[in-house]
């Protein structure tokens, strides 16, 4: 009885269209394409925190010229919005959202063209020190959020063959 359920479960598996990722491994499709991608430098902190995160998802530089490009542009906020009874901040967002592209090198062809965003709650506390340390380390966080949204994105973009999308 067990191995008739098995053999049912693994021919529902084998037709419902679900295909590994990274199939192949390092020589896979989109293996090889997400470590063709050169990331454009990007301003600011916030930028060279998603810029080195990018680097280290995309399994850095190989010794090949990139097929790709990849341009990313941030908007970072911190915004106040808990206040105490005497007019103090008790809470922040940080919001961090990206725009990228990922450009084909070889004829300048943008292949994706999408957005990223994540944000995070600081508490504001009496210790200025302990506040911009939580301001620092949202950002970090989103930068490495960010930075995975982005390289799922630019994944599923490159298994589907790099065609152009709308």
């Amino acid at each position: 009885m067990r191995l008739l359920a098995a053999a049912l479960c693994a021919l529902s598996l084998a037709g419902c269209g679900l295909q590994p990722m990274y199939a192949g491994g390092g020589n896979g499709t989109v293996a090889r394409g997400l470590a063709g991608i050169q990331v454009a430098a990007i301003d600011g902190r916030a930028g060279w925190l998603v810029r080195n995160a990018l680097n280290d998802k995309l399994g850095g530089s190989t010794s090949e010229a990139p097929r790709y490009r990849l341009d990313v542009r941030l908007d970072d906020r911190l915004e106040a919005f808990g206040l105490l009874s005497d007019d103090t901040v008790s809470r922040e967002r940080r919001t961090l959202r990206a725009r990228y592209q990922l450009v084909d090198l070889n004829d300048n062809a943008i292949l994706l063209d999408a957005t990223a965003g994540s944000d995070a709650g600081i508490d504001v506390i009496s210790s200025d020190y302990a506040t911009v340390a939580a301001e620092q380390t949202a950002l970090e966080n989103l930068a490495r959020d960010i930075a995975d949204r982005i390289v799922t994105s630019v994944a599923l973009q490159l298994r589907k063959g790099a065609a152009p999308s709308r």
